[in-house]
């Protein structure tokens, strides 16, 4: 076996803040950006050296604005980057020009350490070591090739089983042991990288979320190796996965006796083999069984700047959202609230055909209903909770106020689009706050105002469509007479089509759009 560690892969909370720290501040090379294969709407991003070499690869799986997880046994507690011994006082000041906390330095196993926390609070340790060789050195014109970070140092598991744990090492990824402490074994492979074993009896246990290490990926030389270690898996009694093919590289996947989460994978094809060095992390990748879905994931996965590209600044406002850029503007933005179970990126696919040239914000409902993202409480089918509309009506109004001071929004040329619940929720704003929405598109909408509103709707332009088959359409027709008597300019529509959305509703939207 090739021995020694692949890659690392973790999970984050906000892209932009992660590109931001590992290539700004770190100066690592982003060399791949995929989609998924599981979900490719989930961003995963590769950042490593020049070559995008096994053993250099840190990667991130994108989940945005997801929940946190919480770091415990059963899981990683900690990478560690290699540097050369002299820079550690290069990587001081830079910390300190960037705003960085750090501890340190210090000694761990004889070798200077410099700790520090990534933007998701993930523990990322700098380590003066020649301990593993560099062959592809990435450098930016502020780190220089004397101080760049090399390869991967090592990593930390917790784990309640050390002792388990180490010998699972030894018998399937050919680490042995090098030294220890009262509560650390570390384990050595031949590739010079170290996993260090840390008894975490008494430790609360981990859950997976943003702000934590996924797995640990091993090196295999080959498909040949890989199964050859499937089969001594399997003989030993571990659950481990069949072979995956990544196209970067095939793997397998595996828990130690602890818990944590291990992979194996190949050197080979590598991440040259669909773009030249030069040119390495420039384009998307989309795993083939999703390439149907392609245009729609452009718009669905979050958009980053790399450092010194244009990037988007999102303010913190009173609800979760997403703001995708189209590369040529029209002038034009949809603000998208979605039905329930939906999130912020649910209609941006459906936004973004009806408008190629617009600029879409996605926003999240803060209710919740057996785990299903909701814009409002409701007691059962049909009766909904009067108070909690009004408040979340009002903190949407705050979102709308608080986007035009910080977007800068032309509520002229907005057109706030939802559906089902999210259009329950823009219809009863629209009579809670007369005058805030000036063009609204309404999709399978209903009134849930229990108390009749004298609202003046004169300078609001409405769009509601209804399915033809809609158990909810008579409930639709008593709302858009009720908005028409506030002195809305309502375009009432039906398709053929039940609560779902379909092309028809698209085709609706575009002509009452170029009105």
């Amino acid at each position: 076996m090739t021995g020694g560690i692949h890659h690392i892969t973790m999970i984050t909370r906000k892209v932009q803040a992660n590109v931001d720290f590992y290539a700004g501040f770190l100066g690592l090379h982003l060399v791949k950006r995929t989609g998924g294969y599981e979900d490719a709407t989930q961003l995963h991003l590769f950042y490593g050296d020049a070559s995008g070499t096994p053993g250099s690869l840190i990667t991130f799986l994108v989940w945005e604005d997801g929940s946190p997880g919480r770091v415990g046994y059963g899981q990683p507690s900690e990478i560690s980057l290699a540097i050369p011994p002299e820079s550690i006082g290069f990587w001081l000041t830079r910390a300190l020009q960037f705003n960085i906390a750090t501890a340190g330095p210090m000694q761990e196993f004889g070798e200077p350490v410099l700790r520090l926390r990534d933007p998701d609070g993930i523990i990322i340790k700098l380590v003066g070591t020649q301990a593993v060789t560099a062959p592809a050195v990435w450098t930016t014109k502020d780190v220089p090739e004397a101080d760049a970070i090399r390869r991967i140092r090592g990593a930390t598991i917790l784990t309640e089983t050390p002792e388990e744990t180490s010998a699972f090492l030894t018998d399937h990824f050919l680490y042995t042991s090098h030294a220890h402490t009262e509560t650390i074994m570390r384990m050595i492979s031949a590739s010079g990288d170290c996993i260090d074993v840390r008894d975490a009896t008494g430790f609360w246990s981990s859950a997976p979320g943003t702000g934590t290490i996924d797995h640990i990926a091993f090196r295999a030389a080959g498909k040949t190796e890989a199964l050859a270690t499937f089969e001594q898996l399997i003989a030993g009694g571990a659950e481990a996965t069949a072979l995956h093919d990544r196209k970067y590289f095939q793997s397998i996947y595996v828990r130690e006796p602890g818990g944590t989460l291990l992979e194996l994978a190949t050197d080979g094809p590598g991440m040259l083999i669909d773009e030249e060095p030069a040119a390495l992390g420039t384009q998307l990748f989309v795993p083939p069984h999703f390439h149907e879905d392609v245009e729609n994931l452009k718009v669905v996965l979050p958009q980053f700047g790399l450092p010194g590209e244009v990037r988007f600044i999102y303010r913190e406002l009173p609800f979760t959202h997403r703001v995708y850029m189209p590369e040529i503007s029209g002038g034009h933005t949809f603000v998208l609230l979605h039905g329930t179970g939906g999130n912020e990126t649910t209609l941006m696919p459906f936004a973004s055909q009806v408008a190629p040239d617009a600029t879409l914000i996605g926003v999240r409902g803060r209710s919740t209903e057996e785990g299903s993202a909701r814009w409002f409480r409701r007691f059962g089918p049909l009766s909904f909770d009067q108070g909690d509309i009004r408040a979340e009506a009002a903190a949407f109004a705050a979102f709308v106020d608080g986007a035009v001071d910080a977007y800068g929004l032309d509520l002229q040329r907005t057109t706030f689009l939802g559906y089902s619940n999210g259009a329950n929720l823009l219809a009863a704003l629209m009579q809670l706050h007369p005058g805030l929405i000036r063009n609204a598109v309404l999709l399978r909408a209903m009134n849930v105002l229990e108390e009749a509103l004298e609202a003046d709707l004169a300078d609001t332009r409405i769009l509601a469509i209804a399915g033809d088959r809609d158990p909810m359409r008579a409930k639709a027709r008593q709302l858009e007479e009720g908005l028409g008597k506030a002195g809305a300019d309502v375009t009432s529509a039906a398709v053929s089509a039940g609560h779902e959305l379909g092309p028809g509703d698209m085709d609706m939207v575009r002509d009452w759009l170029s009105l």
